[in-house]
């Protein structure tokens, strides 16, 4: 019994390796046959990894967007600012040429300027092809910005270009406040649109492109690898904006000469309560102005709205205890114009400084604004009607040495910062910088100037200047009285 049992044993054993070894061979006959159709299948291409390189961030792309408004609301706020510091038979002519700058700049910006500024070289370098991005040609919504061949930025090509757009709307307004209350309308309106074409888009194409220009050499320069400023710094405008805008500004006052009317006290602000909120409104949108040049989110970004805060916080306070100290009382009209001087003054810094710096920037600034505002003005005699020269062009002059002293690792020439960090060089390619800027701007808006003086003329009349801009240029008064 126990050998017959051992028996069917074993033909069990036998039977189940003779089924398993049966379906072995079937599935291995099933998996040639599915070998045979996939390899007769027609090959599908695998799609590549996308380039990391080249993807948008949503929250750099969010930030820009913010900071582009920020610094239209600027335009505004200037207009304010202005508008509250003439005559009140003057004031809407300076809300009028603000909001005209709006108008003029943004079409001449999605025409050619755009392109004249960022475009491929020119002229040897003097200018951006006006052809390359015609019409916003290839400026897309949905690919992003390359500022150096081989490096993008995390934010599309159209958002990077209307932030740059509120730059340029905004620096031919900052040059109304010399020629406030005498410059014609249709005066105005040509020199704002030769000024952009002809003065800011090659200063700008010099700076934030970088070129190597004939006889002047490098200005602005960046590093192949990540595209890091390794030339003249300049984060959000010193240059371009400020000392471009001030010594445009000097030309003007100089050549148009004083105003007809005005006693030789000077006139007092006609609503001080306007300029306030316009400086509000000028400092709040300054953090788009700076902390957005970082181009997106990152902790430059944060470093930069830092130090612009600190440094106008340090101008506001040194102009107050200068009048403190001059004139035995701080005025509401020397708190916010030693603001504007901070925030002026730490524009080609932001990005580059520590609070440290911002603070000896911002408070320096208002000393050496005061001495041209209160001292150098009435000395020489020029007519620089609400200061921009003595504010922004010596502003953004200060602002952009300081830079080349305070700037630290890794911008700069050989990445290695400003003359506090033994490079002395960086502060010397600055100083270069502000000379090549600020002549060329003096030579050609002196010569935008001679040519409109011929074709209509700069000055509204005699008669004019006496019954206000408001009603020779623009046929309402501001006021209406009761």
């Amino acid at each position: 019994m126990r050998h017959l049992s051992s028996k069917w044993f074993y033909c069990g054993v036998l039977a189940l390796s003779a089924f398993t070894i049966f379906m072995a061979a079937s599935n291995f006959s099933a998996a040639q046959e599915a070998a045979a159709e996939i390899a007769a299948a027609p090959v599908v291409a695998t799609e590549a990894a996308p380039d990391l390189s080249k993807v948008l961030d949503k929250g750099d792309n969010a930030w820009m967007m913010t900071s582009s408004a920020l610094v239209l609301l600027m335009t505004p706020g200037l207009a304010f600012f202005y508008g509250g510091l003439v005559r009140r038979k003057n004031v809407l002519s300076v809300l009028m040429q603000c909001f005209l700058c709006l108008g003029i700049v943004t079409v001449l910006w999605v025409v050619v300027g755009f392109s004249m500024a960022f475009g491929t070289d020119v002229a040897g370098g003097f200018v951006g092809n006006p052809m390359d991005y015609f019409m916003l040609k290839d400026i897309k919504a949905d690919e992003a910005w390359s500022p150096v061949a081989g490096v993008w930025w995390p934010i599309s090509e159209q958002v990077f270009m209307i932030f740059q757009c509120m730059f340029a709307i905004i620096t031919p307004g900052l040059i109304i406040g010399a020629f406030a209350e005498r410059m014609k309308f249709s005066a105005f309106a040509i020199f704002t649109v030769l000024w952009v074409l002809l003065v800011y888009c090659p200063i700008a194409h010099w700076v934030w492109f970088g070129v190597n220009l004939p006889v002047v050499g490098v200005i602005g320069a960046f590093d192949a690898v990540d595209g890091s400023p390794i030339g003249a710094l300049d984060f959000a405008g010193g240059t371009v904006v400020h000392i471009n805008a001030g010594i445009a500004a000097l030309v003007c006052c100089v050549v148009m000469g004083k105003r007809s009317d005005v006693p030789k006290g000077g006139v007092p602000p006609h609503n001080l309560p306007f300029a306030v909120l316009g400086a509000g409104l000028l400092w709040f949108g300054w953090f788009g102005f700076n902390a957005g040049s970082a181009g997106g989110a990152t902790p430059q970004a944060v470093s930069a709205f830092v130090v612009t805060h600190v440094a106008a916080a340090a101008a506001a306070l040194a102009w107050t205890l200068i009048e403190w100290g001059v004139h035995g009382r701080p005025t509401m009209l020397g708190i916010i114009t030693g603001a504007v001087a901070g925030l002026v003054a730490i524009t080609p810094a932001a990005g580059f400084v520590e609070v440290g710096p911002a603070l000896i920037i911002g408070g320096v600034a208002s000393v050496v604004c005061y001495i041209f505002v209160a001292m150098v003005k009435p000395l020489v005699g020029y007519d620089d009607a609400l200061d921009v020269f003595g504010v922004h062009g010596i502003g953004g002059i200060w602002g952009a040495l300081a830079t080349g002293i305070f700037a630290i690792k890794p911008y700069g020439i050989g990445r290695l910062g400003g003359a506090m960090y033994g490079n002395t060089p960086q502060f010397f390619l600055q100083l270069k910088a502000v000379a090549v800027v600020a002549i060329y701007s003096a030579v050609a808006t002196f010569a935008i100037l001679m040519v409109i003086k011929v074709v209509v003329g700069l000055r509204t009349s005699e008669e004019g200047e006496r019954l206000g801009l408001d009603l020779t240029d623009h046929s309402l008064p501001a006021y209406n009285e009761v």
